[in-house]
């Protein structure tokens, strides 16, 4: 089917507001063309760069891609050391592009785990896109949900113990405030390509009730084509929310 039948048939009323993305494949797509798994990696930053624009443009108002896990620390030093001056080199090479598109960059995960570098070509692309407002970029880097949680536990427990919360009162929106993704709407719509269908540690709390869309195209070959199948997809369900669907009717 043709980029342009497929656009025409998403409507542009029922968008995701959020839209997280797993991006898998890189090593593999790189095996498959003969190359070590960093020219995987390097060629699945163009695939960031069109995925971006391309949920801009459709309206998507926060993307959250999982960058960098924090299991992925166990991987060979070399790989990680290559990945790490990917990252710099490509924030620093499409900051003038997040500016030219009124896209914010944010990050959610340990980040004071990366290496210095990182941490300051981070903190100035964060710091110079901080008002652009037509959508937030979400980078989870050395992120877990595990992790998040933890340290959301971790907090309330804290504040618990000064005193500046009663335990009996603890409920979901405290955990929602405690966590590193508190400023973002739930994801409506999960993205993991790679044909794995596994959420490997990723926005655990938050997607409870988000449409997931698997595909079996590896990262670095995930085109337009497939985003725009992806948000087909996602229009194509019925989000019931634990109700029925007769009550979802009723309501709209």
């Amino acid at each position: 089917m043709a980029q342009k039948e497929l656009l025409n048939q998403i409507d542009p009323n029922r968008i995701p507001e959020h839209v997280a993305i797993i991006m898998d494949g890189n090593g593999r797509w790189a095996k498959k063309q003969g190359f070590l798994r960093i020219f995987g990696h390097r060629q699945g930053v163009d695939t960031v760069r069109n995925v971006v624009e391309t949920a801009a443009e459709m309206g998507v108002k926060y993307l959250t891609l999982y960058a960098f896990s924090t299991e992925n620390w166990n991987r060979p030093k070399a790989e990680v050391n290559a990945l790490m001056q990917l990252l710099v080199d490509s924030i620093k090479k499409e900051t003038p592009r997040l500016m030219q598109n009124g896209i914010r960059l944010e990050t959610i995960g340990n980040v004071e785990q990366l290496p210095a570098g990182c941490n300051k070509t981070l903190t100035e692309t964060v710091e110079a896109t901080r008002n652009n407002t037509r959508m937030t970029l979400i980078l989870a880097l050395s992120y877990s949900g595990r992790w998040d949680i933890i340290e959301a536990v971790r907090k309330i427990a804290m504040d618990a113990k000064k005193g500046l919360i009663d335990p009996e009162s603890i409920g979901e929106a405290d955990l929602n405030a405690a966590l590193n993704t508190a400023n973002y709407p739930n994801p409506d719509l999960l993205i993991r390509t790679s044909g794995e269908q596994r959420i490997s540690n990723f926005l655990l709390w938050e997607i409870a009730y988000s449409e997931i869309h698997f595909t079996n195209v590896l990262w670095p070959e995930f085109s337009t084509d497939d985003f725009y199948k992806a948000i087909l997809d996602y229009q194509g369900r019925e989000r019931r929310f634990g109700k029925t669907g007769d009550q979802i009717k009723q309501v709209v």
